[in-house]
């Protein structure tokens, strides 16, 4: 299972190798049970914001079995909860059954690597083996700057400090402004959403470190043209130039049914050499296919 949704009109509904299932005997909630299942997950403070902003996402630890990714939202003027579990183990590369060229991410001393993909296709749990792969291997400073916090790492050889967004920070401008002053090895950007995000993301990749990062396109050649169209058009040529010097590699990722049950990864996956790095800058994304398959 990986989701549970709280809808008024709609019994509990959870998330099951991809499919949504209703629980077995449950009746549709009403605007006063959605109240009382989701009010108890949050603080004062959260309740004040929801009350104003109409919706939120924030992280809930249940007991010590885990986490949850939460967004509680309005739905026709009644509350709703979609709830993502964040298991408490993170599992290796390995338990993941992801490529075994994926281990290689974490060698990089220095460069942007980028996890792609749809909402829910398993991109923070392909990070989350990566970051816990350095943590393992190495003593570097691991900064992470998420909204909210997804998986909680124990330090083993390296450091870590995680930042969550409203909680540690004020907004992600600052926090990964001020990350270059925090003497990190390497930095996680739960997503790169909008300009500021992917700006300071090449600047972080630019000025020596290895940054991992999440963006919700579909194929590697479609990432590019993403990062690159955030920019004004007199910026897009030193963007390109920007890209093509700190990428190392964009890895698109599906979650597929795997024969016997459960899901496995299927990934494309797309190494930075002297050819991807001339098509970035010549702005030719429409031949990466053809490099990814040579």
């Amino acid at each position: 299972g990986s989701d549970i949704h709280l809808v008024v009109g709609s019994p509990p509904t959870i998330r099951i190798h991809g499919d949504l299932r209703t629980l077995e005997g449950a009746t549709p909630l009403t605007e006063k049970e959605a109240s009382e299942l989701i009010l108890p997950l949050m603080t004062q403070e959260q309740k004040d914001y929801v009350r104003v902003n109409k919706e939120l996402d924030f992280g809930y630890s249940f007991q010590d079995r885990g986490r949850f990714r939460i967004n509680v939202y309005t739905n026709r003027g009644t509350m709703g909860a979609a709830m993502r579990l964040i298991p408490k183990n993170i599992k290796s590369i390995e338990d993941l059954k992801l490529p075994p060229i994926v281990s290689q991410f974490a060698n990089f001393p220095q460069g942007l690597v980028l996890i792609t993909g749809p909402t829910g296709e398993g991109k923070s749990t392909t990070l989350a083996a990566l970051i816990d792969l350095i943590n393992a291997t190495r003593g570097e400073h691991i900064v992470t700057v998420e909204d909210p916090i997804e998986f909680i790492y124990e330090p083993k050889k390296s450091i870590i400090s995680q930042r969550e967004l409203n909680h540690d920070t004020n907004s992600w401008e600052l926090a990964l402004r001020s990350v270059l002053r925090e003497d990190p090895d390497v930095v996680l950007i739960g997503e790169m959403r909008d300009y500021e995000t992917i700006s300071s993301a090449l600047t972080i990749a630019e000025t020596g470190h290895l940054v991992f990062g999440t963006l919700h396109t579909s194929t590697a050649a479609e990432t590019i043209d993403r990062i690159v169209d955030v920019f004004p058009a007199h910026q897009q040529g030193q963007v390109r130039q920007q890209l093509a010097a700190t990428v190392r590699v964009i890895a698109s990722q599906r979650l597929l049914k795997a024969e016997g049950g459960g899901r496995i990864a299927g990934m494309e996956i797309l190494i930075s050499n002297s050819a991807v790095k001339n098509l970035i800058r010549e702005g030719k994304t429409h031949q990466i296919d053809t490099v990814i398959q040579t």
